[in-house]
């Protein structure tokens, strides 16, 4: 599994270029050492407004539109991507208690649709706090291809 990206993902890469674009500025794959211990480490942290940002694979996170149990070696696999998922959960408790705002988007999910997320979440919109989860892919989807894995 040496081949799966950590950091930069496609779709990571065209949600931060679009931000950035758009004048936002961002630490990338910046660790948080949070008061309970705890260490995270979003895709994007904007650390003055404390807000992260998780750009989730479908198939790493178990994304319930797009999401599939593999059909070989299960026995590794299912509890490998259930402890993802409780991981993901454990992070967005950890920064929501430290008084962050966690935004999480599915890979999928449309830019335009990705970009008004993150930036509801930075004026205190009501898109925060939550995973994003769209409809049927588009064009300006932030994988650029079919889902089902990262790059």
């Amino acid at each position: 599994m040496r081949a799966n990206r950590r950091a930069d993902t496609k779709p990571e890469l065209a949600l931060r270029s679009a931000l950035h674009r758009r004048g936002y500025r961002f630490r990338k794959d910046y660790r948080l050492d949070l008061d309970a211990g705890s260490r995270v480490r979003p895709d994007i942290a904007f650390t003055a407004r404390r807000v992260a940002v998780f750009v989730d694979g479908c198939f790493w996170h178990a994304c319930p539109e797009h999401g599939r149990n593999p059909a070989v070696n299960e026995w590794y696999w299912a509890p490998k991507l259930r402890r993802t998922v409780e991981r993901d959960r454990a992070a967005d408790a950890a920064l929501t208690a430290a008084g962050w705002r966690v935004v999480r988007i599915w890979e999928h999910v449309p830019l335009t649709d990705a970009v008004a997320a993150v930036t509801a979440a930075l004026t205190g919109g009501a898109l925060s706090g939550g995973a994003l989860s769209g409809g049927a892919l588009s064009g300006g989807a932030l994988s650029g291809g079919a889902p089902g894995g990262e790059e």
